[in-house]
């Protein structure tokens, strides 16, 4: 799954329309003739996110003013990527030369041989050696290098200050575990007025989402390292489902109404009712601009548990027809828009902090060393939201394992959709059976994979 409102502001990303023809998008045609490389690329803001796209083609502008023999063409829609037309246009050779990916396409895409080799060509990108290795690692099959990655989010548990006080807890100690998860969300809950401790999402997918993370965090995983068998019935897993069945029905911690989904939960948060729920940093100011919250009463702890939790994010991969000129140019126009600490689209705090964009949310960091400093510098220098509030999930962060998302998870979280459902609307739920059936839904989606 993606996490919502990945960037500051918004970001919708583009998606080049079927109908053009393949010299429209990705054809590798260079454009040399006219003494200029010319890259199509997609992640162009639409004209209706004002900002954004004017940020964008301030840094398309820049760039090329900086590099007069590159000619960049930008292409705008939303969403950014479409599974539906994704592999058809990548099939079709209607793809731009630079285009946008999650992380868990990253390798789909390798297998269905549709991405250049970036590998030759890894010196022309002056920050890759800056990344995080966990990151890059991600677009890294057998050895060589297919995409680059942009950014990224990690989960948390996001939680009200206000509720917490109000209980009698302590807004600067997170739970770390889930007993003290369910501990906190016991004494939220018991304030009455229709306050819900803890809440999670059960439906469209979002719950199987959620059943990954929560197993993330007490060290299981969803499937072997192989990829071709499921690993959900465990103890891990068990203690999952069980978890949410105690507080949902011993407890009466997570409310009568269930079936949620993101925006049912981000509305409970945002209007004060709810005392926590597992998100990414991005969420944070969704909640304050469209859902009444308030950035002083809304907090960020790591995944409780302590052994892992989940990432995701997205990148850039090459089309497989690129010529080496567009390749380097690719390079070069990712350093400039993205990778740059500190500057360029993601990374200009102060023009952000200008545009009334939060500063300061803690998402994962993408670079290291001397690199991580100089953006987190000015990060810090442009903070306009209580970056205090989010002290516990940097810290906390530091001792997890990052564990992207399974292969074929969309599929898979369809399956552990209906167990998560089950154990949150029956109180007589048979958790080992419906673990055992999901396995075995899972098994034979890996096989057909």
């Amino acid at each position: 799954m993606r996490s919502t409102g990945f960037r500051r502001t918004f970001v919708a990303l583009s998606v080049c329309s079927l109908a053009l023809a393949a010299s429209a998008c990705g054809s590798g045609d260079d454009g040399s003739a006219s003494g200029k490389t010319r890259i199509t690329v997609n992640c162009e803001p639409p004209q209706s996110a004002k900002v954004d796209r004017g940020f964008f083609e301030q840094d398309v502008a820049a760039f090329e003013k900086q590099h007069p023999d590159i000619d960049v063409v930008a292409h705008d829609a939303f969403p950014c990527q479409d599974p539906k037309t994704f592999d058809a246009k990548l099939a079709g050779g209607q793809m731009e030369d630079v285009f946008y990916t999650y992380f868990t396409d990253a390798r789909h895409v390798v297998d269905i041989h549709q991405a250049a080799d970036l590998t030759p060509y890894l010196k022309e990108l002056k920050s890759y050696d800056t990344l995080q290795k966990q990151l890059r690692d991600i677009y890294t099959v057998d050895g060589k290098v297919y995409g680059i990655p942009r950014t990224g989010y990690s989960m948390g548990l996001i939680y009200n200050r206000r509720l917490f006080r109000k209980a009698g807890l302590d807004p600067d100690k997170p739970p770390a575990t889930w007993d003290e998860v369910r501990a906190d969300a016991k004494r939220i809950a018991a304030l009455g007025d229709g306050t819900v401790g803890y809440a999670d999402y059960s439906a469209q997918n979002q719950g199987g989402w959620h059943f990954t993370a929560e197993l993330y965090s007490q060290g299981g995983d969803v499937v072997s390292a192989d990829g071709k068998q499921a690993t959900i019935d465990t103890p891990e897993g068990h203690a999952v489902l069980q978890n949410l069945h105690d507080m949902r029905w011993a407890d009466d911690s997570m409310g009568s109404k269930q079936l949620l989904v993101i925006n049912d939960v981000q509305q409970m948060m945002g209007s004060g009712k709810l005392g926590m729920y597992l998100s990414a940093p991005d969420n944070i100011p969704i909640l304050v601009k469209e859902k009444g919250g308030n950035y002083k009463d809304l907090a960020l702890g790591p995944m409780p548990g302590g052994k892992g939790t989940l990432i995701g994010g997205d990148g850039y991969m090459f089309n497989k027809h690129d010529t080496p000129a567009q390749i380097r140019a690719g390079l070069q126009w990712l350093d400039h828009m993205f990778l740059t600490p500190g500057k360029g689209f993601l990374g200009d705090y102060a023009r952000a902090k200008k545009a009334n964009a939060p500063v300061g949310l803690p998402e994962p960091r993408l670079f290291t060393g001397a690199a991580d400093a100089r953006d987190q510098q000015a990060k810090k220098a442009n903070a306009n939201v209580p970056v205090e509030n989010y002290r516990a999930f940097l810290d906390g962060n530091h001792g997890l394992q990052l564990k992207i998302e399974p292969p074929d998870a969309q599929q898979i979280y369809s399956v552990l959709d209906s167990a998560v459902s089950a154990v949150l609307t029956k109180k007589d739920a048979d958790i080992d059976q419906l673990l055992k059936d999901a396995s075995g839904k899972i098994d034979s989606i890996l096989a057909r994979g």
